[in-house]
């Protein structure tokens, strides 16, 4: 079974992925990921790891950082926050994204 790790803040798992080769930092945008001039389709890729964070009192400190990676060894990682600040075709992008992480575990 993979060992998994759990980190304190959202800082240290950003510090400790990059460390592991995680170096872009994508934005998603419907169904495609985004760093600077280059863009990826969300379905090139797969969730390496990830990991949530709930804000004891704030539902505006919830967040899940993505690791994640493709074929080609594209490797990067993506900060998302909970809740209505995302567009529904991103948040169709991130169910398929986690589907297939899921069954992977399996």
């Amino acid at each position: 079974m993979k060992q998994k790790f759990h980190y304190a803040t959202i800082s240290e798992a950003i510090t400790q992925l990059k460390a592991q080769g995680f170096t872009l930092d994508f934005n998603l945008h419907k169904n495609r990921f985004k760093v600077g001039e280059h863009e990826y389709t969300a379905d090139e890729f797969e969730i390496v790891d990830l990991y949530r964070y709930e804000g004891p009192s704030d539902p505006a400190d919830e967040a899940t950082v993505y690791a994640l990676a493709n074929k080609a060894g594209v490797k990067g990682i993506l900060v998302t926050g909970y809740g209505p600040s995302a567009d529904e075709e991103s948040e169709e992008t991130l169910k398929h994204l986690h589907y297939k992480y899921h069954q992977d575990q399996q």
